[in-house]
């Protein structure tokens, strides 16, 4: 059978392979690039509404990414940081803007991020999609990889083939496959920046479906200001999102409902307004709905007629507290069907930091979402694709 040799081989064309791709064009290297979609960069295309949060401001923050390792980001990010990328879509045309939290969107479509990795590509990647890794073999003459019935070799290959979140698009976990293969540990994958379920005495709350409120969600010793929603299922939401990545199950989710409320604000009330009620106050800030089931959750709504002058102190103080730290005690997530992103992944252990090759298989590389590195919500991930790319690209 005749091979087709290249420089490299990457697995993969999501934001990291293309990132990875087009910094290995930059050096004159020739690059084939294989996915199994039917075309390339699909999660950059749904990504913030068809928009694409390419990036975050402050993504070049390793506090913000989670790790078995919480050190192993740092080389990458600050080798490719956030203005990096910006320079890159400045320069192709592409208009954007910033959202909230240092969130960065383009102003038209998502379309638009790829066909500017895909410039940066010409002339040296060659491009397949819809086609099936067969095998990939190893010898000392480098990486052999059999795809669509052809045999492709190179002396470096790339795992950028990402994580199962989003099966529908076609995601799997055949990066961990190939991991194991070659004697890399896998830290165990588990879904992330994905809604949580919901049981026993917390499914009163499903009538309020669709209701959302500003809050502080918790979990443990991290928590995060942001919106979270009601569902049908259970909780989600940009803060719900958030805190489901640091969530163990058995874990109780605190939420603080009023996070701008001062302390013995209840008992001030009584004595400024002492006719009001509970449940008055509470639709100040928060939907009507949830403010008549926070209430008469405390036993001071619809059914309960007395005015705040008629509570005690002690009674007020405890639904201050309640009110603080609401808890919720998941049963579960919605899985990856719902996870915009995978958490765990191929060990960080058996990787550089500086270029994300494997250390005890020369010429092999993981980068993305395949690897243990997981980002915050609003664009950290797709940072942590250009910069482990990037960092790959410029050794392979």
């Amino acid at each position: 059978m005749k091979i087709e040799h290249f420089d490299v081989i990457i697995l993969g064309a999501g934001g990291a392979g293309l990132m990875c791709g087009a910094t290995a064009n930059a050096r004159g290297r020739r690059v084939l690039l294989l996915d199994h979609a039917e075309q390339v960069g699909k999660k950059i295309l749904i990504s913030g509404g068809g928009r694409c949060n390419f990036t975050n401001i402050n993504a070049d923050k390793a506090d913000r990414f989670i790790s078995n390792n919480p050190h192993f980001a740092k080389s990458a990010l600050s080798r490719f940081r956030p203005a990096d990328f910006i320079a890159m879509v400045e320069d192709f045309g592409i208009a954007y803007h910033e959202k909230i939290l240092g969130q960065l969107f383009c102003d038209g479509p998502a379309r638009q991020i790829i066909d500017m990795l895909l410039m940066h590509s010409a002339p040296n990647c060659e491009i397949k999609t819809d086609v099936c890794i067969d095998n990939v073999a190893h010898n000392d003459g480098g990486f052999q990889v059999m795809a669509g019935g052809n045999m492709y070799a190179a002396p470096s290959l790339v795992i950028a083939t990402g994580g199962p979140s989003i099966p529908k698009m076609g995601a799997t976990g055949y990066a961990y496959d190939l991991a194991r293969q070659f004697g890399l540990k896998v830290v165990e994958p588990r879904p992330a920046l994905v809604p949580l379920t919901l049981g026993g005495d917390d499914v009163l709350f499903r009538e309020l479906s669709g209701v959302s409120a500003d809050v502080v969600a918790r979990a443990g010793k991290t928590e995060f200001a942001e919106a979270a929603l009601l569902t049908h299922k259970g909780l989600s939401g940009p803060a719900i999102l958030q805190i489901s990545s640091y969530w163990r199950h058995g874990q109780a989710v605190g939420i603080d409902f009023l996070p701008n409320a001062a302390p013995g604000w209840l008992r001030a009330e009584k004595r400024a307004r002492p006719r009001g009620t509970i449940k008055g106050l509470l639709a100040q800030g928060l939907s009507s709905r949830l403010a008549e089931t926070l209430a008469d959750r405390l036993g001071a709504g619809s059914g309960d007629t007395r005015n705040l002058a008629d509570m005690t102190d002690r009674f007020l103080e405890d639904a201050e507290t309640h009110l603080a730290n609401w808890i919720f005690t998941p049963n579960g997530t919605e899985g990856y069907a719902k996870a915009e992103v995978t958490a765990g992944g191929i060990s960080t252990d058996g990787l550089s930091q500086q270029n994300m090759e494997a250390k005890k298989v020369p010429g092999l590389f993981a980068i993305g979402e395949a690897v243990d590195v997981t980002g915050w919500l609003g664009g950290y991930n797709f940072q942590w694709a250009w910069a482990s790319g990037h960092a790959a690209g410029q050794a392979v």
